[in-house]
């Protein structure tokens, strides 16, 4: 059950939800797993005891029986070993500063252990009513932590599934006032094509409730039927896109052509004006805008576009009669929005975020982690359509848990379809699951996980909102760090130099040794650095920085970098010689680094591995110059 004294809330102890880095609370996970295994064990025993058991003891105790054991153990111990050997250390408090994985949450994982006992297939009530069900509530809660007041969601694989279906209800919805057109001219009488493209979502969605029985022959005229895809316009990501959106414009047969990317400033949000430009531009060409696409939380950067300057400009182009659907892809950074929530789940003011932070000990120091545009920015979610947030990133449930959720819960008809034999047309959810979503059968284990962490974790302050402020206090303390790092390799002195300062809780950042001026040169050594703080040299277990890296290249990011570079000491032109930058990257997920005493005994660790492998660097390069 949900705690809701505020007391017990506020005094929520994160350390007490995660196995931990050293397995201090290893026990606990034991003894909960095994009243949970055997919970099930019995359920089996009781279920019809007056039928006798299949296996018998003279059968347990044959040869070929304990060979199948036997073999089941040597293939297990192989498992481990492989395991053992070649798996990251993810779950370590302070050496992991790396890709988005982290500790997951102990509630989640008992939960998917227990669950997967009984291998729930979500597609169908009849196959898994507790789960689905489960999957149902969940659905809800992604609905009220993004304020949606009708609002639908799911879990689906991960954010790409989900950004598919973000792009598929766009697509058809977008495409009903044509068919429209067709069946029920009445509905759309007098406006012109361009007008019906620009139709508000909401308006296209009470057009449909007006014919309730005409829905299922509009939808067949719809794009679904393969009619209209070219008439439906531009659909625009930000440069910082993942490439997930590329995926999904194949698929659902918008095309690769309709997809324009929107350049990104120096901070690497989506710039508005550059927006503005394009959206008027294609409209002055009587080209409509299938939809945009806001990032909360990049992949490469972390940060946190301005959906709330993207909503403003939404509300002046409907005055122009330009109309676009907007998706927010939050896949990483959609949990953080429980940062802004209260205990009753109302956005609370930028003015009072710090008092109820300090109310509640989201942060250990009460400082300004927090910028208003951020605060901005996850305020305007609620007027997107949908948005994509995985419970598998900053859920810090296992994989696989991506999730989707709708503003308007009617939006779910116009890409459904009726599979006879696991369900029937005119049931309630959760009978009708799979009717809803792009999957068939699902694991109702991951509804069991997400459904524990959100109910030991509430969607709020009390609750998520403090494992998001232990991530962002530990990535503000690992920025802090990093900006005043500097190391010694013989005659040589090596900079730190961090990108920008985090939206959220990724930091970025760069190795550049002092006087050079060869950019080329500076992304080797970063490069350099990525290969021995990562599986690419030596053992990963015995390593002891681990990070992550990725390239800013102009045909990607065109000069939205050329700030950082210039800053860096690096001309226009040694910029456009090199075509990139290459950076190391540290989605600071851990649960552990928040507090000062914590982050300074691992500091010395991190600077002296990194002295390290910057010496082993250096000499490299002077063995290979000697080479030649």
């Amino acid at each position: 059950k949900i705690i809701h004294d505020v007391g017990l809330q506020k005094d929520l102890n994160l350390n007490a939800l995660f196995i931990g880095d050293k397995a201090e609370n290893g026990q606990i996970y034991k003894a909960l797993l095994n009243e949970l295994v055997d919970e099930h064990l019995g359920w089996r025993q009781n279920y019809m005891p007056q039928d006798m058991p299949i296996i018998t003891p003279e059968e347990k105790s044959s040869a070929s029986f304990e060979h199948t054991v036997n073999k089941t153990k040597d293939v297990l111990s192989e498992i481990s070993a492989r395991m053992r050997t070649h798996s990251v250390p993810w779950h370590n408090a302070g050496r992991y500063w790396g890709h988005m994985n982290s500790e997951t949450l102990m509630p989640s994982l008992l939960a998917y252990n227990f669950a997967m006992l009984w291998n729930g297939n979500n597609v169908a009530y009849e196959s898994s009513p507790a789960t689905s069900q489960m999957e149902e509530e969940v659905g809800m809660e992604f609905a009220k932590l993004m304020s949606y007041k009708d609002g639908w969601g799911h879990i689906v694989a991960d954010g790409s599934l989900a950004n598919l279906e973000g792009l598929w209800y766009a697509r058809n919805i977008k495409s009903l006032p044509l068919a429209m057109k067709e069946v029920t001219p009445e509905l759309v009488a007098g406006k012109s094509d361009w007008e019906l493209m620009n139709l508000s979502t909401e308006e296209i969605m009470n057009l449909l409730d007006s014919v309730p029985e005409k829905i299922d022959e509009i939808k067949a005229h719809s794009a679904r039927s393969g009619k209209h895809l070219e008439k439906l316009g531009k659909w625009l990501v930000p440069q910082t896109k993942h490439y997930s959106w590329l995926k999904a414009a194949d698929i659902i047969g918008i095309g690769l052509d309709q997809v324009i990317p929107v350049p990104v400033d120096h901070n690497y949000r989506m710039d508005i004006n550059e927006l503005e430009k394009i959206v008027r531009g294609l409209a002055a060409e009587k080209t409509p805008i299938l939809g945009v696409v806001g990032v909360v939380g990049s992949t490469e950067e972390g940060a946190i576009d301005g959906i709330d300057k993207i909503v403003a400009l939404r509300r002046v182009l409907e005055k122009d009669g330009i109309y676009f659907y907007l998706h927010v892809d939050a896949a990483y950074g959609g949990y953080g929005r429980a940062i802004f929530l209260d205990e009753d789940n109302n956005f609370i003011p930028f003015e009072d975020l710090k008092d109820v932070h300090y109310k509640y000990n989201v942060f250990t120091e009460n400082k300004d982690y927090i910028l208003e545009e951020v605060h901005s920015a996850y305020k305007a979610i609620e007027e997107a359509e949908s948005v994509t947030i995985d419970p598998h990133k900053m859920g810090y449930v296992p994989y696989s848990a991506g999730g989707i959720v709708i503003k308007d819960i009617r939006m779910r008809d116009v890409i459904s379809y009726f599979a006879t034999y696991v369900f029937e047309k005119g049931a309630d959810i959760p009978a009708l699951l799979g009717a809803y979503i792009l999957e068939g059968s699902k694991a109702g284990a991951t509804a069991a996980s997400v459904w524990a962490a959100h109910h030991v974790l509430p969607l709020n302050v009390t609750g998520y909102g403090k494992l998001m402020g232990a991530s962002i206090e530990g990535a503000h303390r690992f920025y802090n760090f990093l900006n005043d790092l500097s190391f010694k390799v013989g005659d040589k002195e090596i900079e730190v130099h961090p990108l920008t300062y985090p939206d959220f809780n990724m930091v970025d950042y760069v190795f550049k040794e002092k006087g050079n001026d060869d950019l080329v040169a500076m992304n080797k050594l970063n490069h350099d650095v990525y290969d021995y703080s990562s599986y690419v040299k030596g053992s990963i277990y015995g390593n002891e920085f681990l990070t992550s890296h990725t390239d800013f290249a102009i045909p990607d990011y065109g000069n939205s970098p050329l700030q950082f570079v210039n800053q860096l000491g690096f001309s226009d032109e040694e910029w456009n010689r090199a075509g990139k930058v290459t950076v190391l990257r540290a989605s600071v997920m851990t649960p552990y680094m928040n507090k000062e005493e914590h982050f300074e005994e691992y500091a010395e660790k991190i600077k002296a591995a990194l002295q390290e492998k910057l010496e082993k660097i250096y000499a490299d390069q002077l063995l290979a110059s000697e080479a030649k």
